[in-house]
Protein backbone atom coordinates (compact mmCIF):
# COMPACT_ATOMS: atom_id res chain seq x y z
CA UNK A 1 0.00 0.00 0.00
CA UNK A 2 1.39 3.35 -0.76
CA UNK A 3 1.18 6.24 2.20
CA UNK A 4 1.65 10.12 2.09
CA UNK A 5 3.65 11.23 4.67
CA UNK A 6 6.31 15.20 5.52
CA UNK A 7 10.03 13.52 6.40
CA UNK A 8 11.61 16.71 7.11
CA UNK A 9 9.57 19.05 5.72
CA UNK A 10 9.39 17.20 2.32
CA UNK A 11 6.00 15.71 1.14
CA UNK A 12 6.70 11.72 0.67
CA UNK A 13 5.13 8.93 -0.70
CA UNK A 14 5.64 5.11 0.39
CA UNK A 15 5.19 1.99 -0.13
CA UNK A 16 4.85 -0.23 2.50
CA UNK A 17 3.19 -3.76 3.94
CA UNK A 18 1.73 -4.52 7.35
CA UNK A 19 5.01 -5.35 8.45
CA UNK A 20 7.12 -2.53 7.48
CA UNK A 21 8.60 -0.56 10.08
CA UNK A 22 8.84 2.76 9.86
CA UNK A 23 13.11 3.11 10.34
CA UNK A 24 13.07 0.69 7.22
CA UNK A 25 10.98 2.91 5.26
CA UNK A 26 13.34 5.83 6.07
CA UNK A 27 16.35 4.03 5.58
CA UNK A 28 15.65 1.95 2.79
CA UNK A 29 13.07 3.71 0.63
CA UNK A 30 14.07 7.40 1.75
CA UNK A 31 18.02 6.72 1.83
CA UNK A 32 17.76 8.47 5.91
CA UNK A 33 21.21 6.75 6.96
CA UNK A 34 20.96 8.83 10.16
CA UNK A 35 18.08 6.57 11.53
CA UNK A 36 20.21 4.00 13.55
CA UNK A 37 19.17 0.79 14.28
CA UNK A 38 20.63 -0.74 18.10
CA UNK A 39 18.31 -2.81 19.63
CA UNK A 40 15.27 -3.67 17.15
CA UNK A 41 13.62 -3.85 20.28
CA UNK A 42 12.97 -0.09 21.23
CA UNK A 43 15.13 -0.33 24.07
CA UNK A 44 18.25 1.84 23.54
CA UNK A 45 16.87 4.67 21.11
CA UNK A 46 19.21 4.99 18.65
CA UNK A 47 16.61 5.12 16.32
CA UNK A 48 14.32 7.95 17.65
CA UNK A 49 13.00 10.00 15.25
CA UNK A 50 9.72 12.76 16.00
CA UNK A 51 6.76 11.59 14.51
CA UNK A 52 4.32 14.40 14.60
CA UNK A 53 6.32 16.30 16.99
CA UNK A 54 7.05 13.05 19.71
CA UNK A 55 9.86 10.88 20.11
CA UNK A 56 9.40 7.45 19.21
CA UNK A 57 11.50 4.35 18.62
CA UNK A 58 10.95 3.83 14.68
CA UNK A 59 12.23 0.03 14.83
CA UNK A 60 8.57 -0.50 17.15
CA UNK A 61 6.42 1.71 14.93
CA UNK A 62 4.75 -0.01 12.37
CA UNK A 63 5.30 2.35 9.11
CA UNK A 64 1.83 2.47 8.10
CA UNK A 65 1.39 4.37 11.53
CA UNK A 66 3.32 6.89 10.21
CA UNK A 67 0.50 7.95 7.18
CA UNK A 68 -0.46 11.47 6.69
CA UNK A 69 2.33 12.19 9.41
CA UNK A 70 5.08 14.48 10.15
CA UNK A 71 8.22 12.74 10.40
CA UNK A 72 11.43 14.30 11.49
CA UNK A 73 15.03 12.81 11.37
CA UNK A 74 18.59 14.05 12.19
CA UNK A 75 18.98 14.83 8.46
CA UNK A 76 15.97 17.85 9.10
CA UNK A 77 17.21 19.53 11.94
CA UNK A 78 19.84 21.68 9.88
CA UNK A 79 18.26 24.30 7.90
CA UNK A 80 19.84 26.05 5.11
CA UNK A 81 22.94 24.83 6.15
CA UNK A 82 22.96 25.54 9.36
CA UNK A 83 23.16 22.89 11.83
CA UNK A 84 20.48 23.12 14.91
CA UNK A 85 21.02 24.60 18.31
CA UNK A 86 21.70 21.11 20.15
CA UNK A 87 23.66 19.79 17.10
CA UNK A 88 25.60 22.58 17.52
CA UNK A 89 25.98 22.01 21.58
CA UNK A 90 26.73 18.11 20.95
CA UNK A 91 30.01 19.21 19.13
CA UNK A 92 30.79 22.15 21.22
CA UNK A 93 30.39 19.68 24.37
CA UNK A 94 32.11 16.94 22.92
CA UNK A 95 28.78 15.11 23.67
CA UNK A 96 29.35 11.93 21.50
CA UNK A 97 32.37 9.77 20.29
CA UNK A 98 31.09 6.56 18.10
CA UNK A 99 27.66 8.97 17.02
CA UNK A 100 25.73 5.86 16.95
CA UNK A 101 23.25 7.03 19.33
CA UNK A 102 24.00 10.85 18.90
CA UNK A 103 21.11 11.41 16.45
CA UNK A 104 18.56 9.86 18.32
CA UNK A 105 19.66 11.82 21.51
CA UNK A 106 19.45 15.36 19.91
CA UNK A 107 15.98 14.22 18.71
CA UNK A 108 14.49 13.16 22.08
CA UNK A 109 16.22 16.00 23.52
CA UNK A 110 14.86 18.31 20.61
CA UNK A 111 11.37 17.43 21.50
CA UNK A 112 11.68 17.97 25.29
CA UNK A 113 12.89 21.73 24.63
CA UNK A 114 10.02 22.26 21.87
CA UNK A 115 7.68 21.72 24.97
CA UNK A 116 9.93 23.02 27.91
CA UNK A 117 12.90 25.39 26.78
CA UNK A 118 14.46 25.70 29.88
CA UNK A 119 14.24 22.11 31.53
CA UNK A 120 16.09 21.28 34.86
CA UNK A 121 19.38 18.85 34.87
CA UNK A 122 16.06 16.19 36.01
CA UNK A 123 13.78 16.80 33.15
CA UNK A 124 16.45 16.06 31.04
CA UNK A 125 17.93 13.02 32.73
CA UNK A 126 14.31 11.90 32.59
CA UNK A 127 13.64 13.08 28.97
CA UNK A 128 16.97 10.68 27.98
CA UNK A 129 16.19 8.14 30.28
CA UNK A 130 15.36 6.01 27.48
CA UNK A 131 18.45 6.35 25.17
CA UNK A 132 21.67 4.57 25.59
CA UNK A 133 24.78 5.71 25.06
CA UNK A 134 27.94 3.24 25.38
CA UNK A 135 30.64 5.68 24.92
CA UNK A 136 30.69 9.38 26.49
CA UNK A 137 29.32 8.68 30.03
CA UNK A 138 26.35 10.75 29.65
CA UNK A 139 27.45 14.35 31.35
CA UNK A 140 28.83 15.68 28.09
CA UNK A 141 25.42 14.91 26.77
CA UNK A 142 23.72 16.30 29.93
CA UNK A 143 25.96 19.05 29.13
CA UNK A 144 25.40 19.79 25.56
CA UNK A 145 21.27 19.93 26.17
CA UNK A 146 21.76 22.37 29.06
CA UNK A 147 23.83 24.58 26.86
CA UNK A 148 21.03 24.30 24.21
CA UNK A 149 18.59 25.28 26.30
CA UNK A 150 20.41 28.21 27.50
CA UNK A 151 21.52 29.11 24.18
CA UNK A 152 17.80 28.94 22.72
CA UNK A 153 16.00 30.38 25.84
CA UNK A 154 18.61 33.61 25.16
CA UNK A 155 21.43 32.99 27.73
CA UNK A 156 19.03 32.92 30.50
CA UNK A 157 19.45 29.20 32.48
Amino acid sequence: MDINLTVNGKRETGCVDVSKRLIDLLRDEFRLSGVKEGCGAGECGACTVLLNGEPVCSCIVPAVQARESEVVTIEGLESSGELDHLQKAFLENDAFQCGFCTPGMILTAKALLMKNPTPTDEEIRTALAGNICRCTGYVPILRAVKSAAVSMSGGQP
